[in-house]
């Protein structure tokens, strides 16, 4: 079981049921995962991620791109719930990253800490990012990578994000020592249940997206 799968088992025996506006879901607060890159690629391999998707997804990002229609041009049908633009949702933090990106290559000093924000207070969205936070720090002459995420959705946002964030670590000219991810409430959403049992079993299973 990797370490992807060993948060869902928990989640699944130790887990509240709590319910929102998207329906109940099983949950637990204050989670950390520490991933390197064995655990990377055992995640990558053996559970099923939509790559080139979530590739170009990140691209348009980092362009700046709010248009959703340009995220279906490429696959990516889930912020068609947000209607035709995305507002102060990931693009308008993702764009600030090249920059950043560049300037950590140029600088790669030890002492310092990068640091992406994503998200504000009071502003109108109709997406504020579950992603809150992206640190780079390097040690030895290694990244280590580390995030925040206020919520994320066990099934399909945790293992999306954990791709993002290695396709981001891999902009950087250093090797990767560590992914560390820390879930201010994880969950499993009710109709997914099911599903996750099934995927733990080994079973090829497909989630449902729980928009609102």
């Amino acid at each position: 079981m990797n370490k992807y799968h060993r948060i869902l088992d928990k989640i699944l025996k130790k887990g509240k049921v709590q319910e929102n506006k998207k329906g109940n879901n099983t949950y637990l607060m204050n989670q950390r995962i520490d991933l390197k890159p064995i655990d990377l690629l055992e995640l990558f391999e053996g559970h099923t991620i939509a790559k080139k998707k979530l590739k170009d997804e990140l691209g348009l990002f980092m362009n700046g791109e709010r248009l959703t229609e340009r995220y279906r041009e490429i696959g990516v049908s889930w912020w068609d719930y947000c209607g035709p633009i995305l507002v102060n949702s990931y693009p308008t933090y993702f764009e600030q990253l090249p920059p950043l990106i560049a300037k950590i290559n140029k600088e790669l000093r030890n002492s310092k800490n990068y640091v992406l924000f994503l998200g504000s207070n009071n502003t109108e969205s109709n997406q504020q990012p579950c992603l809150s936070l992206i640190q780079f720090q390097i040690e030895n002459g290694k990244l280590v990578l580390s995030a925040y995420q206020r919520s994320s959705d066990a099934n399909l946002g945790l293992p999306s994000d954990i791709y993002h964030l290695y396709l981001i670590s891999k902009q950087i000219n250093l090797p990767l020592k560590s992914i560390h991810l820390f879930l201010g409430n994880v969950h499993v959403y009710e109709n997914n249940s099911e599903n996750t049992v099934k995927l733990l079993n080994g079973e090829a299973v497909k989630f449902n997206l729980n928009v609102n």
